[in-house]
């Protein structure tokens, strides 16, 4: 069995559900130490020939070491308006508009005081409409001990997993022959950034990459996930 963990993040990128897709069961790591200035409280959307931020005030100040779980939103600015208006500006004649538009539009007008929750709920949305039915698990319900890849491979056990997927990034901070000791398979995504069609793109202006996965989901619709899934299948036919 194979399992990946991620912090959740908001409206997150396509290699984020890539690797969901590529697990048979997915850990949400709600209870490692929030980070400033990553995509856990903000994410990218394309407007025009340059991309921009949306970005959820968090509520930090003074105590910067807390856990995602307890993060909250800070509203007292109006940042639920700015991004359901940043949607509606700039995608308002894609395709698949109509479609989502909608959800986003009851979650800005939804109230939400943790930031993880808010994400949570995104995430989930944006999973069923691409078919991705990976069992989710969370971090603070199976209950860690440990740190770093200790704390990984206690997960796998728990979850009774043979393999761990891991993002690219884990190359740098993993301790892999930790995994071999535990008899845990280390595997690495290779998730190769698909092109699609996206609004905007010219001669002189190109496809933008790295986009939140609501650029996907407005462009492209229901082909979504298998334009996410493209370059599995370019591999399988080589």
């Amino acid at each position: 069995m194979i399992v990946s963990v991620h912090q959740p993040q908001y409206l997150p990128w396509l290699g984020y559900f890539d690797k969901i897709d590529k697990s048979d069961c997915f850990v949400f790591l709600d209870t490692v130490q929030y980070k400033v200035r990553e995509f856990q409280n903000r994410n990218k959307i394309r407007i025009d020939n340059k991309w921009i931020w949306l970005t959820v005030p968090v509520k930090i100040k003074g105590n910067a070491r807390q856990k995602i779980c307890d993060i909250e939103i800070d509203n007292t600015q109006d940042w639920a308006t700015e991004h359901r208006k940043s949607l509606q500006s700039w995608y308002s004649k894609a395709p698949f508009f109509k479609h989502h538009f909608p959800f986003f539009e009851q979650v800005f007008y939804k109230k939400w005081d943790k930031l993880s929750d808010l994400n949570i709920y995104i995430i989930r949305y944006i999973l069923a409409e691409l078919a991705v039915k990976t069992p989710l698990h969370f971090e603070s319900k199976i209950g860690t001990t440990k740190k770093s890849t200790d704390r990984i491979i206690e997960l796998c056990q728990r979850l009774n997993a043979d393999t761990y997927l891991s993002g690219v990034g884990g190359r740098s901070y993993l301790e892999e022959d930790k995994f071999k000791q535990a008899k845990i398979k280390l595997v690495y995504q290779e998730f190769k950034h698909p092109v699609y069609e996206q609004q905007f793109v010219s001669n002189e202006h190109p496809f933008m990459a790295y986009m939140s996965v609501a650029d996907l989901l407005f462009n492209a619709g229901p082909k979504s996930m298998d334009i996410i899934r493209q370059r599995d299948r370019e591999i399988s036919d080589e």
